[in-house]
């Protein structure tokens, strides 16, 4: 440590260290208060280092001792004697030798005292994080602390009071502790000091090291220097990734001035992205490139989520606008107040999410609304019309025969069929009605502003009209009908999904009654759709509790009044509708998807029952073509043989020429794994529907039974006669067995055996019956074998 010495004597106290001519001395808080505290301290020297510095007459200690001695030596053993009177010159010779001893004394003191204060003083500056060094006028040395001579840790040998400090920066640069200063040694030690002597702004030094170091000096009044010295490095080094995260960020970047807004700085991907020049940018404020907002994004008390969650909208160099998430930070940019904005460009995702709202309501072939759009118009149309007298009228148009459109020429120009029918639509309706697409060959208008009821019979018919007329499409005339069924509110409803409900089933009526036109919603329809709902649910709830049960009719041999087989015919005993028809909940289970598992329950008893029966009676079950969709009809059949004991020979299935409508190579696929069990496949309603011979050709069937519509009247009917046996020679030209359905009559049944039929099977024989009656019956007939040797007598007649 430096000793006390004249030269910190000589020195003003430090009066302009915190503002000088040159500025403030940047320094941070903490520092700030802690060279507050050794500025006083060095006050306190500089005044103390006054005192000590008077004048004072040198005077031998030994000397004044001995005068000392003198003045109040006595003789031992004696009583001390008086001093004689001193002269006038003595006294004050005396008085004067006491202000010396006095005044020395007081100098002593100032000097420690001094002492203390300058070891405070450097305690003080020791325990500063920055670097401080005091010089005088002439660049010596006279303080420094211990972070200072870190700083400078290869040149701290060289730091003495009284050393200059240009020699140990000449020092230093021979030494290579510079290296800025390679290659222009005596013009870099020349700015050097001249930023010394000149102090002015603050300055980076870069050291042999690394570290890079701020210098800031200042003057003081007596000519002396006082130098600050930071060490930035690591700030530095966060500078340098931040210019590179900014300056490489492929996100655009602006730098704003807080107080005006001004555009500070922009990176390479703001400049490519905006289309205007760094300069371009410098020129302008954030408001400037802002297409609507009033205020910046940093503006308002608002949460960092919504600003963020919030859409900005920009303008670029050519006008275009982009849609921004913005992000911003607060920092100091060149010593002023700034904010950091980081633009995230949307538009395309805004875009994209425009794309996937639209198509969340709208239907993506047509463009139309869609039904949850639909139904958002009409309640803002209910809701209107429900303040008014006036009323609405909700139109569902259905085309006729669409399926047939898509198999024959393909699904592309099913697609422009529905496109073309769209805009027809479109444009026979006036602006204020609605259009949609419910599903695929559905579409819905609402009409407002109905004054009576024929208001809507009139656009009905023109909606049928327009869309009659033949569409070109791909060289193709495509002509197609629709149907429409027509619903009214508040009539027929005053919800959206009630009314949409209303119209649909007057649609299905419409279609069910004569294709083509239109109907309007009744009230005994929804009765009839209530009554099917109820007829669903108690459905699924008998197939679960195992209440449907299978009843047979026997299936007789006409040359020998036997029975060979029975038909499994589903029944189903309601406990308060009693026995409820087929034909009333068959329909419903093919609608709803119960079909299935309905068919694989009477599958299974069927066989159950049949395996208790002779060996040479066979059980025949109907399928439904929606069982063969399902693709585990062939499991379901053998699950049902190996469980039940009974042969594949024994059991026949039957099916109807609608599933061979579909000419699919997984249902032929499945009926030839079935036969190849040793299953028997029939044709059941034989000449009715689309009948064509190919199907024979498609499939070897095991039998063909001959729908009960020719057979009805069939003595009487010379038709009926010729169709019946052109079957039944069909039949035995195939090798396949024929069975007539619905023989009720004495006289049918002459007819058949007249023809040739191989079976019969009606209410002639028997009515369907549980399996314990057909037991009896089985057992009877084992019993009766001379009652089977007159096949003419009417004993064939089981009831």
């Amino acid at each position: 440590m430096p000793v006390f010495d004249g030269r910190l004597t000589a020195r003003a106290p430090p009066k302009q260290a915190r503002g000088t001519r040159n500025g403030p001395l940047r320094i941070s808080r903490a520092a700030g208060k802690r060279y507050h505290f050794f500025r006083h301290l060095s006050d306190n020297r500089g005044t103390q280092n006054a005192i000590g510095a008077q004048a004072m007459p040198r005077i031998r200690p030994g000397k004044a001792k001995r005068l000392k001695h003198a003045a109040i030596a006595r003789v031992p053993g004696r009583p001390a004697k008086p001093n004689p009177k001193l002269s006038g010159s003595s006294r004050r010779v005396s008085a004067g030798i006491g202000e010396i001893v006095r005044k020395r004394a007081e100098a002593e003191a100032a000097i420690a005292e001094a002492r203390k204060s300058h070891e405070r003083l450097r305690e003080a500056i020791d325990i500063l994080p920055q670097g401080i060094v005091f010089l005088d006028a002439e660049g010596r040395y006279i303080l420094w602390n211990k972070k200072y001579a870190e700083i400078y840790s290869r040149s701290s040998d060289l730091f003495k009071p009284g050393a200059r400090l240009q020699d140990t920066i000449r020092v230093g640069v021979e030494r290579g502790d510079y290296p800025e200063a390679i290659g222009r040694e005596q013009e870099w030690i020349a700015e050097r000091l001249q930023k010394l002597y000149q102090p002015g702004d603050r300055h980076e030094q870069t050291l042999s090291d690394g570290r890079c170091i701020l210098i800031e000096e200042r003057l003081t009044g007596d000519g002396g220097i006082i130098g600050l010295r930071v060490d930035i490095t690591e700030l530095k080094q966060r500078e340098a990734s931040f210019r590179l995260l900014f300056d490489s960020n492929p996100v655009p970047m602006i730098v704003c001035a807080l107080d005006d807004e001004r555009i500070l700085g922009v990176n390479d991907a703001a400049i490519e992205h905006y289309g205007y020049s760094r300069a371009e940018f410098e020129k302008l404020t954030i408001r400037s490139v802002q297409a609507f907002e009033t205020e910046p994004p940093w503006a308002g008390d608002r949460s960092s989520d919504e600003l963020t969650a919030r859409t900005w909208k920009h303008v670029r160099a050519d006008g275009t606008l982009i849609d921004l998430a913005i992000y911003s930070r607060h920092l100091v940019h060149n010593d002023q107040p700034a904010v950091l904005l980081a633009l995230m460009d949307i538009t395309e995702r805004k875009r994209a999410e425009a794309r996937l709202a639209f198509m969340a309501q709208h239907d993506g072939l047509t463009g139309l609304p869609n039904r949850n759009l639909l139904r958002q118009h009409m309640d803002e149309i209910l809701l209107h019309t429900r303040r008014s007298a006036e009323k609405v009228a909700v139109l569902v148009l259905g085309l006729d025969n669409f399926k047939a459109v898509n198999d024959t020429l393909g699904h592309g120009i099913g697609d422009k069929l529905l496109r073309g029918v769209a805009k027809r639509l479109r444009s026979t309706l006036r602006e204020e009605d609605t259009l949609a697409r419910l599903n695929s060959d559905e579409f819905a208008v609402v009409q407002s502003g109905l004054i009576r009821p024929e208001d809507a019979v009139i656009l009905a018919k023109r909606l049928l009209e327009v869309i009659g007329d033949p569409y070109l499409l791909d060289g193709h005339s495509v002509v197609i009908g629709a149907s429409i069924g027509i619903a009214t509110a508040p009539g027929d409803g005053d919800e959206s999904e009630k009314l949409l409900k209303s119209a649909d089933m007057a649609l299905s009526r419409a279609k069910n009654e004569q294709r083509g036109t239109f109907s309007f919603f009744e009230a005994e329809m929804d009765a009839r759709a209530q009554s099917r709902r109820k007829i669903e649910i108690d459905l699924r709830h008998a197939i679960q509790n195992d209440v449907l049960r299978p009843y047979y009719q026997p299936l007789i041999d006409l040359s020998s009044g036997r029975i060979t087989g029975c038909e499994a015919l589903v029944r189903w005993p309601h406990a308060e509708r009693g026995m409820v028809s087929p034909a009333e909940f068959i329909p419903v289970a093919e609608e709803t998807g119960l079909i299935n598992p309905l068919g694989g329950l009477m599958l299974r008893r069927a066989c159950m029952d049949a395996a208790l029966w002779p060996d040479d009676v066979r059980v025949a079950v109907n399928l439904s073509p929606l069982q063969f969709r399902v693709g585990n009809l062939l499991s379901m059949v053998m699950d049902a043989l190996k469980h039940s004991g009974l042969p594949a020979k024994r059991l026949e299935l039957e099916i109807t020429e609608t599933l061979l409508l579909e000419k699919s190579s997984q249902v032929l696929a499945t009926l030839h794994a079935l036969r190849a069990l040793g299953v028997r496949i029939s044709m059941d309603d034989f000449g009715t529907g689309y009948s064509s011979l190919s199907y024979l050709r498609s499939f070897p069937f095991d039998k063909i039974k001959i729908d009960q519509s020719f057979v009805r009247d069939l003595a009487a009917n010379p038709d009926a006669q010729a169709i019946v046996r052109s079957i039944i020679s069909l039949g035995k030209g195939l090798g396949v067995t024929i069975t007539a359905e619905g023989v009720e009559t004495e006289a049918e049944l002459s007819c058949l055996r007249a023809e040739g039929c191989h079976e019969g099977q009606g209410f002639l024989f028997s009515r369907a019956r549980p399996n314990v009656e057909i037991v009896e019956l089985l057992q009877a007939q084992c019993g009766a074998d001379s009652a089977s040797a007159d096949p003419d007598r009417s004993a064939v007649r089981v009831a």
